[in-house]
C-alpha cells in the first residue's frame, strides 16, 4: 500500500488542495476537482514500464489508486496502435495510425476509467456504483462491477441503442431508462449519489475515473517509441476523454518518459450536439449547452459536456482544432475504416476518422501531418443504424446460383 500523501485532489479552477477524498466539486468556488500526485509519484523509467504486463494498470505511478489490492483488472487498455496504410492513401495522408479501443474487454474506451473508478469504489469503501451513460459507460461499469462483487445501477436515455442496453443488463446491473436526454438521467444518477451513498463513476467518483483514460495517450507516445505525433483526433462528448489524453502525455513529459509534449489535440463532434466545437468555432471561452441533441450518434449525444470547458482549453493551448461532422459523414466514416483496415466501429468512433477526412479536404489538417485517429467504441453495438447492404443475397444451394450472383465465368 502507498501513502496517502502520494495522491490527493485540488480545485482546476482555483487550485485548493483537497487530500485524498471522495469528493467532486471545490467548497470554495464550485469548480471540479481532478486528482493531482506529489513529484515523487511520476518516477519511473521506460524500460520498467515496457517490463510490466500490457495493460492500462502498466503506468500505475501515473493512476490514482493507492492501494493496490483493490484494483479491479479485467483486461482493459494496451490496444493496437495500427499503422493505416490503406486509409492514408484512401484520404491522402502520408502517416496515419487507428487507436483502436473497439477491442477493450466490452468493446469501448470506456474499460479504462471504468476500471480505475470501480477500483477506487473498494478502495474507499463504497457498497455500490452506478453510472450515468449513453450506452458505453453502462457495459464497462457493470462488467467490472460484476467483476469486483458491487451491485451496479445505471441510468441511461431511453433513447440508447437496444444492444447497448442489454450488453449492460446481462452483466447483471440495474437498468433506469431514463424518459429524456443524457442530462437529465445525469442529474437522477447525481442525486442517488449524494442521497443513497452510490459510487456513481462519472459523478461523485469521476476526478479519479477520468484519470482512467490518460492510459489512451500513455500508451500512444509508447507505441510511437517514446514521442508524439503531429495530430491526434478525439472523438468528443464529455471532454474528460479528450482532457485526459493530452494530461497524460504532459505528465509522461515531466517524468522524464518523452522529451517533448508537442501535440494538436482534435476534437471531433456530431452536428446535432456539437457545444464545444461551437465555442471553438466562435472563438467563445463558453461552452453553450445543447439542450435537445439531435444526432443518431448517441455515444457523444452530451449535451452539457462536464469538462468542456477544459477540452477547449486544451485543443487552444495545444494548436489543435475542432470540428463537427454530419450524421451520414460519421456513419460513411464507419464503412471506409471497415472496408480499408477491418475495424468496425461505432459512428461515435469511427467519428475521427471523418474529422480528418473533413479536415485534410478543407486544408486545416496539413497531407504531411502524422495523425492518430482515436476509435472509441465497436460498431457490433450499433448494427442497427446502418440500412441494409447491397451486397447480400439469398440464393438456391446451386454453384450456378453462385455464378450468377456474383457474375462469375
Amino acid at each position: 500500500m502507498l501513502s496517502e500523501a502520494q495522491v490527493f485532489l485540488r480545485c482546476r479552477e482555483c487550485g485548493k488542495p483537497f487530500g485524498h477524498i471522495l469528493a467532486y466539486v471545490c467548497d470554495e468556488c464550485f469548480g471540479a476537482l481532478e486528482a493531482s500526485y506529489n513529484p515523487g509519484r511520476l518516477s519511473v523509467s521506460r524500460s520498467v514500464i515496457e517490463a510490466r504486463p500490457r495493460s492500462m494498470w502498466r503506468y500505475w505511478e501515473f493512476l490514482p489508486l493507492i492501494d493496490h489490492s483493490k484494483k479491479v483488472d479485467i483486461g482493459a487498455g494496451y490496444t493496437q496502435l495500427i499503422k493505416a496504410d490503406r486509409l492514408a492513401r484512401k484520404l491522402g495522408i502520408s502517416r496515419l495510425y487507428i487507436k483502436n479501443d473497439t477491442v477493450n474487454p466490452t468493446f469501448s474506451f470506456k474499460d479504462r476509467p471504468s476500471s480505475l473508478a470501480v477500483s477506487k469504489a473498494l478502495e474507499f469503501g463504497l457498497n455500490s456504483v452506478g453510472c450515468a451513460s449513453t450506452g458505453n459507460l453502462a457495459g464497462a461499469t457493470a462488467a467490472h462491477a460484476a467483476a469486483a462483487g458491487l451491485p451496479c445501477y445505471v441510468f441511461m436515455p431511453s433513447s440508447v441503442e437496444k444492444t447497448k442496453i442489454k450488453q449492460a443488463a446481462l452483466y447483471g446491473a440495474q437498468i433506469l431508462l431514463v424518459e429524456g436526454t443524457y442530462d437529465d438521467a445525469n442529474r437522477l444518477a447525481a442525486l442517488a449519489a449524494d442521497r443513497f451513498e452510490v459510487g456513481i463513476v462519472n459523478v461523485n467518483l469521476r476526478p479519479y475515473y477520468v484519470e482512467g483514460s490518460k492510459t489512451m495517450g500513455l500508451e500512444i507516445v509508447e507505441q510511437l517509441g517514446w514521442r508524439t505525433p503531429d495530430r491526434i483526433i478525439v472523438p468528443t462528448a464529455s471532454g474528460a476523454l479528450l482532457s485526459a489524453i493530452y494530461k497524460g502525455i504532459t505528465e509522461a513529459e515531466h517524468a522524464g518518459l518523452i522529451s517533448d509534449c508537442s501535440v494538436a489535440i482534435t476534437c471531433a463532434q456530431p452536428l446535432g450536439c456539437s457545444p464545444i466545437v461551437r465555442a471553438f468555432r466562435e472563438n467563445s471561452d463558453r461552452v453553450e449547452p445543447v439542450r435537445q441533441p439531435d444526432t443518431i450518434v448517441q455515444s457523444l449525444a452530451i449535451g452539457d459536456p462536464g469538462d468542456g470547458y477544459q477540452a477547449l482549453k486544451v485543443v487552444r493551448e495545444s494548436g489543435g482544432t475542432a470540428v463537427a461532422l454530419t450524421d451520414d459523414e460519421s456513419l460513411e466514416a464507419v464503412e471506409l475504416l471497415a472496408s480499408t483496415e477491418g475495424i468496425l466501429a461505432e459512428p461515435g468512433g469511427a467519428i475521427s476518422v471523418a474529422a480528418l477526412k473533413k479536415l485534410l479536404e478543407a486544408g486545416e489538417v496539413g497531407r504531411d501531418e502524422e495523425v492518430v485517429c482515436c476509435v472509441t467504441g465497436s460498431g457490433l453495438k450499433t448494427v442497427e443504424l446502418h440500412p441494409e447492404a447491397g451486397n447480400v443475397r439469398i440464393i438456391p444451394p446451386a454453384l450456378e446460383a453462385v455464378r450468377k450472383a456474383l457474375d462469375l465465368r
